[in-house]
């Protein structure tokens, strides 16, 4: 709806109606930097409504077969398919990623999360054991848990929104979701299909706000006690900190540092391209992008030259132009943090060879104030560099040279995180070696981004806790029974 001064004026979504809000939050087009939206600016009493309206479908919904439910969520991914040109380019605008990738990999991708659980929701079977002995026979039932809230990211907000929504909904849970309040619209305009789609009232509730004020009331809620949660590891022992006392489910998906390793037998014209693309693609704002590429000595000099040549060929421009390869960032203030690692590079010594303040970047008038950065390449770092150690969450990435498999296992691994890492090598044995040692919970190997939602997905150390995929997320959205009878 449009609101003050003609600009979109985003509403909660509760118990199937659409409800204005007593305060709103500024929304900011990143490739312009200007205002251009209003997201609600909820609290605890929105939350309320929220929790009694999804508390109310619960029993009706989680009563229903998986087959009903399947029906409802495949008819939705239709209608979501049907919007798909609609909705990317309103992620594009809201996110600044590129309208091409909202159009090939997000939505898309947002469509799929519905068909998929829809199927696999289907498949599930449950374990049976006897006793001959004790005339006794064992089985297991599984049930929906009750109220599941889910807090997704601002980077793939449909995306990431979806693919938790779909395995609760068709578990039969109810859900009080809450999308990041930098990237809200997608999520307002699924709702107006939900109706439609046959999703009950108060199934899917949707309000929008901040952590502090929606995310804190959400998580400390003593009938919600499931949290499903994508973002930041500060946020994550917040929500820890609040849920202890419930002893709530928690599936945390946080940051990675990722590494890629590439072996001096790795086929470099495969390699290089994959490699860019892992760095910067959604503007380097993946959770699972490539930070610190490690290059074998032999072959490091070669590869950093075609590295830079190809980063360079990397086209940023305005989100709306179907040529660009990278959009604007989400956000002034991420700008300028994704800035302070270069700047603090600089201060250690390190060589920055392409991108921020190194190359020129061509944007039109309008566009001067948008939150475009080039792909920035460093060199010349030391593993304990804070570049090297942190998430950075951009178009940065640092290259350094190894010599040995052994060494270069050990520093892949001296990091906090453990999401995600990519091996290049021609060698089998030494893919399956490598890929065996690295503490991550996802490894590629001569590929990148190849998902399977049917394996789990997530990471160790603080990359987060639970898995999430076919099995996992039905077993994460439901709590297993143990029955016993004695015949």
């Amino acid at each position: 709806m449009a609101g003050r001064g003609g600009l979109l004026m985003l509403e909660n979504f509760i118990g199937g109606k659409f409800l204005p809000c007593s305060s709103y939050l500024d929304s900011y087009d990143p490739s312009t930097g200007e205002v251009y939206c209003h997201v609600p600016n909820s609290g605890k009493e929105e939350v309320e409504a929220a929790v009694e309206a999804a508390r109310a479908a619960f029993p009706g919904w989680s009563s229903r077969s998986p087959q009903e439910r399947s029906q409802v969520l495949q008819r939705l991914a239709d209608l979501l398919e049907q919007s798909l040109e609609e909705l990317a380019q309103a992620e594009s605008k809201d996110q600044g990623k590129t309208i091409t990738l909202a159009r090939t990999m997000d939505i898309p991708r947002a469509v799929h999360n519905f068909r998929f659980f829809a199927s696999s929701i289907l498949h599930h079977t449950s374990e049976c054991t006897q006793m001959d002995h004790l005339g006794c026979l064992h089985y297991t039932v599984r049930a929906p848990v009750g109220i599941a809230a889910l807090i997704s990211p601002w980077n793939l907000p449909l995306y990431l929104l979806t693919w938790k929504i779909a395995p609760a909904i068709a578990a039969g849970n109810t859900v009080i979701a809450k999308p990041s309040e930098l990237t809200s619209v997608t999520a307002w305009m699924m709702c107006r299909l939900l109706e439609k789609a046959g999703v009950p009232p108060g199934v899917v509730n949707i309000v929008f706000g901040t952590g502090p004020r929606v995310g804190e009331a959400l998580v400390s809620h003593p009938e919600v006690p499931l949290i499903s949660f994508t973002g930041s590891q500060p946020t994550a022992e917040r929500i820890t900190q609040l849920s202890a006392p419930y002893c709530k489910k928690l599936s945390l998906e946080l940051g990675g540092k990722n590494p890629a390793i590439i072996f001096e037998d790795a086929n470099l014209a495969e390699c290089i391209p994959t490699t860019v693309r892992s760095s910067f693609a959604n503007q380097g704002e993946i959770c699972l992008c490539t930070s610190r590429i490690f290059v074998q000595r032999s072959i490091y000099s070669e590869f950093l030259k075609r590295f830079v040549e190809a980063a360079r060929m990397w086209k940023v421009g305005i989100p709306s132009d179907p040529s660009a390869d990278m959009g604007a960032l989400i956000s002034k203030a991420h700008l300028e943090k994704v800035r302070s690692y270069i700047k603090k590079a600089r201060m250690e010594g390190a060589q920055i060879l392409c991108g921020e303040g190194v190359d020129k970047l061509n944007l039109p008038p309008r566009n001067q104030a948008g939150y475009f950065m080039l792909p920035t390449v460093i060199t010349d770092v030391k593993d304990e560099s804070c570049c090297m150690k942190e998430e950075i969450f951009g178009p940065v990435t640092c290259v350094v040279p190894f010599d040995s498999e052994e060494e270069v296992i050990q520093r892949a691994n001296n990091v906090k995180y453990g999401l995600a890492a990519t091996v290049w090598s021609g060698n089998v044995g030494r893919v399956h070696r490598v890929a065996k040692k690295l503490q991550s919970g996802l490894v590629w190997t001569n590929c990148w981004l190849i998902r399977e939602l049917n394996l789990p997905f997530g990471g160790m150390k603080s990359s987060g806790v639970g898995r999430e995929g076919a099995k996992d997320s039905y077993e994460f959205f439901t709590e297993v029974k143990t029955i016993t009878v004695k015949h």
